[in-house]
């Protein structure tokens, strides 16, 4: 009977341990999109809802804001409410908006920075692109301030709670702007800030702002967001750039593996499947590629196809990508081999969305694709056009879909939030 309880007692030590480690990653409630890449940080949606497939600026509309200023940050949804960030070219300022859920109206408008804008950032980008993320009733948000990031938290009304220097962040070769989304794990704020200042990813303390933990990363510039997933049997905080894909320790930091996998510079978030890993790049030059994450940092596979902004998809064994000129391609995931590719329209920006079997992708001029998440080849269900300008990924959530967009009128540009619901929703 004594090896019985023993393994008893070992297996609700594991359970322990496991539901401890589990809780570091937070959990997002049923309905909201929190912070960068949804739920589960991987551009996955809930597959229990229905948003609508099909819609134009007056159909599937349920309503429409404007948004003053330019910004390319994703709008999170939680709760009730909508946030996201944006910033005044005119008057170099820099905000958050909150908007209500169900009706588009503005509830506050925070302005956090002014007179601090980096003189010069690739037209492509805005002083407004990372993502907020919150978590436990506290918004966190970075801005590129006087050349550093600097890290926000709020409270849901609005009111700042703290805001600190994070890092530095200067650019002498690459004046691109700064692009990266916190990332929030157990009681931190994960922050990366790639730069030729000297790089950085560190951890604060989200009730306080004080630093937790920091490393050092090659001084060069890179864009992605770092994110972490339950890989391999352990949480790995992913990070994709500098020619690599590195996996660290969220706790601390340390550096749990890197392979020489991607780019130097990236802009998108890895993804992750059955123990391996996957992450593209795109400057100087094109690269997409898996990897085995239990510490080898094996490449099982890899290609040159340029997916610089967008991140990617993983769904049942199969890759799902986008390069920059419009090629939706589709791999398999242990072997890399390509199963399809069909030409779309580019240039694309934002990163693709799944919910279901369905992929959601918009380009950068408003146009929205609709296929499926299948290697039996392209299969378009719907396409669809909104605005004339997008960059934010679009948020998918509770059956509606909130989308970013900007107008041209002559010389005038607009930002317009839209949220798309089916028929049956309203």
């Amino acid at each position: 009977m004594q090896p019985l309880r023993h393994a008893t007692s070992l297996g609700v030590g594991i359970l322990m341990v496991c539901q401890a480690t589990c809780a570091q990653i937070p959990q997002a409630a049923k309905g909201d999109w929190p912070w960068w890449r949804g739920p589960n940080f991987n551009g996955v949606a809930e597959s229990d809802q229905q948003p609508p497939v099909s819609w134009n600026s007056t159909e599937n509309v349920a309503w429409k804001a404007h948004v003053p200023g330019r910004g390319h940050s994703t709008p999170i949804v939680v709760g009730n409410r909508v946030f996201l960030q944006t910033a005044n070219e005119i008057d170099r300022s820099q905000s958050i908006i909150c908007f209500d859920r169900q009706t588009g109206t503005v509830l506050w408008n925070r302005e956090l920075n002014r007179d601090s804008l980096q003189d010069q950032i690739n037209r492509k980008n805005t002083y407004a692109t990372s993502t907020i993320a919150c978590d436990r009733g506290r918004l966190f948000v970075l801005f590129s301030h006087h050349e550093a990031v600097q890290a926000t938290a709020l409270d849901l009304e609005g009111k700042t709670l703290w805001t600190t220097t994070a890092a530095p962040f200067r650019e002498d070769m690459y004046s691109n702007g700064y692009a990266a989304s916190p990332l929030v794990y157990g009681n931190t704020v994960i922050i990366a800030a790639d730069c030729e200042a000297g790089g950085t990813l560190l951890a604060l303390d989200r009730d306080t702002g004080k630093q937790v933990w920091s490393i050092e990363r090659v001084g060069k510039t890179n864009y992605a967001s770092p994110v972490v997933g339950h890989v391999a049997g352990r949480d790995q905080l992913l990070l994709s750039g500098l020619d690599m894909v590195a996996s660290y320790d969220p706790t601390n930091g340390k550096l749990f593996w890197q392979a020489p996998a991607v780019a130097m510079q990236t802009s998108g978030t890895p993804v992750w499947e059955a123990g391996m890993v996957f992450a593209g790049g795109g400057y100087p030059t094109g690269s997409v590629a898996g990897i085995v994450a239990d510490g080898s940092a094996k490449i099982a596979w890899k290609h040159n196809h340029r997916i610089h902004e967008q991140s990617l998809l993983v769904y049942q064994g199969h890759v799902y990508g986008v390069n920059d000129t419009g090629i939706a391609l589709c791999w398999e995931t242990q072997t890399g081999k390509e199963v399809w590719k069909h030409r779309l329209k580019g240039p694309v920006s934002a990163s693709p969305t799944l919910v279901g079997d369905k992929i959601y992708l918009v380009n950068e001029l408003g146009t929205t694709w609709v296929y499926r998440a299948t290697p039996r080849g392209y299969e378009e269900l719907a396409v669809n056009q909104l605005g004339d300008s997008v960059f934010a990924s679009p948020t998918i959530c509770g059956g509606q879909i909130f989308m970013r967009v900007a107008h041209h009128t002559n010389d005038e540009r607009r930002e317009t939030l839209y949220c798309l619901t089916s028929p049956n929703k309203r």
